[in-house]
């Protein structure tokens, strides 16, 4: 199990690599969204927003404190959240084996499938 600041490096890593695409790109391939990162194991959710700036307002709740429905809902362990990040795990794998839940439209789901 992965610690709260070690999925915050993570969330960094993964804004990192949103943020190495070229502006161009991002406008075309992100519209701005609320996510919700739910980790199990570690009780909490990280509420994040999606921008053409990368991953901003980043905060962690615990699962049981409500809050508003994000648009784009993901549930992932705290240790493959960790492995996506740091690129020792596919995320197109994780999500077609089920390690990593997804919740969200289709169209959220292609556009966010360009950018990891």
């Amino acid at each position: 199990m992965s610690s709260i600041d070690a999925c915050l490096v993570g969330i960094d890593l993964l804004n990192k690599r949103i943020l190495d695409h070229p502006e161009s790109q991002r406008h075309r391939h992100i519209e701005e969204r609320s996510i919700g990162i739910e980790v199990p194991d570690l009780a909490i959710v990280f509420d994040v927003r999606l921008t053409i700036d990368g991953l901003t307002d980043i905060t962690h709740r615990p699962v049981d404190r409500p809050a508003p429905k994000p648009q784009v809902r993901i549930t992932v362990t705290s240790e493959d959240l960790v492995a996506i990040a740091e690129e020792r795990l596919s995320a197109k794998t994780s999500f077609l084996t089920r390690r990593v839940k997804v919740e969200a439209s289709l169209s959220d789901m292609l556009r966010m499938r360009k950018l990891l």
